[in-house]
Order: structure tokens, then C-alpha cells, then sequence
């Protein structure tokens, strides 16, 4: 009986030391997995960072992509602005070039006209004696001529301005010089006239008046 017993005290020993080496190789592994869950963590949270890069940078190519297109859109505008204002201002300053053309033009021929005016309003012809009256009007025609002169230039200078409605009727004048000098040919050629025609009327009555204070 106790050779039956020898056997089985063996086996049960071989089994315990099965039973330490197994438990022993459950302790072992632990740390292996312990590392692997480790590295599966980090390798996670890198490729979070990894997709948080790429999001920041496709957030970041979308903006500068825009602001290229919006930078491209102002330099258009400014383009096409500079290009209307520089065309507008151009105009502008050819307008104020006219109008200040103009309005010197005007403040001269205003000042012309009102010393004409001055002139002739200080003209009184009932205070002139009999022996000034030929020369003193002889010296209102040549003034009254003067200014119908310069009216004239004014209505032919302004006569294709906007301004040509400031003279009213822009028929030209006609002189008082020409006028009295028509008067008197027409006075001289009835006197020529009728002084041929009444000539011989004349001489035979002169003739009888001599006749008569020679008896």
C-alpha cells in the first residue's frame, strides 16, 4: 500500500508546481498589457492632435482662400473706382476751369458795361450853351458808339455760351453816327435835288432883282 501512495503524492505535487508556473505566467503578463493599452492610448490621443492639426489647417487654408478673394475683389473695385473718380475729376476740373472762364469773362464785360453806363447816364445834352453843342455831341456820339461797339463784341463772344440769353434780343445795333450821318446824306442829296431843280428859278430872279435896282 505505501508504494500505491508514493505515486500520487508526486502527482499532486507536479500539479501544485503547475499551478505556481501558470499563476506565475498570469503575473508576467500583466505588465505587457498594462503597456500595450498604454501605447494604444497615446497613439489615440496623437491622432487626435493629428486631426485637430488638419482641421486648424484646412480652417486656416479656407480663410487665407478667401481673404486672397477678397483681396482680389478690393483690388478690383479699386481699379474700377480709381478709373471713374480719376474720369470724374478730370470733368470736374474742366467745369470749374469753364466756369471760372466764364465768370471772369462776365465780371469783365459787367465792369465794361457799367462804366458805359456811367458815362452815358452823366450825359445831360439840355445843359450844354449853344456854342457847346456841336462839340459836346460830337463827343456823346463817340462815346453812344463805343459802347454799341463792345455790346456788339459781348453778344458775338457769348453768342454760342450758355450766357447768350443775358442780352435779350441779340440783334446787333445800329450807330447813332450812322444814323445821322444817313440822316444828313439824305438831308444833302434834297438839298442837291431840289437846289438843281429850283437853280434856274433862282438866277432869273436874282437877274430881275438886278434890273430893277440898275434903272
Amino acid at each position: 500500500m505505501a508504494t500505491l501512495k508514493e505515486p500520487r503524492k508526486q502527482q499532486i505535487k507536479v500539479n501544485e508546481k503547475q499551478m505556481e508556473i501558470s499563476k506565475g505566467s498570469l503575473n508576467g503578463a500583466a505588465p505587457i498589457t498594462d503597456d500595450f493599452e498604454g501605447k494604444l492610448v497615446a497613439a489615440q490621443h496623437k491622432l487626435e492632435q493629428l486631426q485637430y492639426q488638419q482641421e486648424l489647417i484646412e480652417q486656416q487654408k479656407a480663410e487665407l482662400e478667401e481673404l486672397t478673394k477678397r483681396k482680389e475683389d478690393f483690388l478690383d473695385g479699386q481699379v474700377n473706382m480709381t478709373e471713374r473718380l480719376s474720369g470724374c475729376l478730370t470733368s470736374i476740373d474742366r467745369s470749374i476751369y469753364d466756369m471760372r472762364q466764364d465768370l471772369e469773362d462776365l465780371e469783365q464785360t459787367r465792369k465794361c458795361f457799367a462804366e458805359h453806363q456811367q458815362k452815358i447816364d452823366s450825359i445831360n445834352p439840355d445843359s450844354w450853351s449853344r456854342e457847346q453843342l456841336q462839340k459836346e455831341l460830337s463827343k456823346a456820339i463817340s462815346l453812344l458808339d463805343h459802347a454799341e461797339d463792345e455790346y456788339d463784341e459781348a453778344i458775338t463772344y457769348f453768342a454760342n455760351s450758355s450766357h447768350s440769353n443775358i442780352f435779350g434780343n441779340t440783334k446787333k445795333t445800329s450807330k447813332i453816327s450812322g444814323k445821322l450821318y444817313g440822316a444828313q446824306s439824305e438831308f444833302t442829296t434834297h438839298f442837291r435835288q431840289g437846289l438843281a431843280f429850283n437853280l434856274p428859278i433862282v438866277i432869273l430872279g436874282s437877274l430881275a432883282i438886278i434890273l430893277f435896282l440898275t434903272r
